[in-house]
């Protein structure tokens, strides 16, 4: 059966700052790209049918610095389009909305819960489609709600899965019911 790999792309200045990242495209840090590095060791080229990644830079260099340099762009692999809040912390928005999240409110500019889902939903689409494993590098919002889609849950599901920099996880199933096998590891 499928699997799908999620790999969130090494740190940059904003997710070490929790900055909300989208559109904009940083590199990763001297520290991100040596924990990329790292990456090599878990993921075998080999083990894959397929590899994508995000088009932003910190995604890509991700992929690259793991081992897969040819991975394929993919522009449904992009982070939730943040809108007015992109390069704002969490923090700073709820000083004139109180209890912002993502998740729960909306982005003014941004994507809606619907639209990330019709993307992501492609990618689920094409993961399932394929015998093996999928390796797919992209963003924490982003992977998050991927793994929602995955699992058959709204993307606003996706508040419960937190994700780290630089970490695997792996999605696949348990008979014919989608499971999260492995998470943030």
């Amino acid at each position: 059966m499928s699997e799908l790999w999620l790999v969130r792309h090494g740190q940059t200045e904003w997710s070490r700052d929790h900055r909300h990242t989208s559109v904009t495209d940083l590199p990763l840090l001297p520290e991100g790209e040596e924990v990329a590095r790292t990456l090599r060791e878990r993921l075998d080229p080999a083990d894959f049918e397929a590899v994508r990644t995000s088009p932003r830079q910190r995604a890509r260099r991700t992929a690259e610095l793991a081992g897969f340099p040819g991975a394929e762009v993919d522009e449904d692999l992009v982070e939730w389009a943040y809108g007015e809040h992109e390069g704002v912390t969490t923090e700073e928005i709820r000083e004139s909305v109180p209890g912002w999240t993502v998740w729960t409110h909306p982005s003014p500019g941004g994507e809606t819960p619907a639209q990330v889902a019709a993307r992501l939903d492609r990618v689920v689409a094409r993961a399932r489609a394929r015998e093996g494993r999928t390796l797919v590098f992209g963003h924490g919002h982003c992977l998050r709600a991927l793994a929602a889609r995955w699992l058959d849950l709204p993307v606003t599901d996706g508040r419960h899965l937190k994700l780290g920099t630089a970490t695997v996880s792996v999605l696949g199933w348990e008979r014919e019911t989608p499971v999260v096998e492995r998470w943030n590891s």
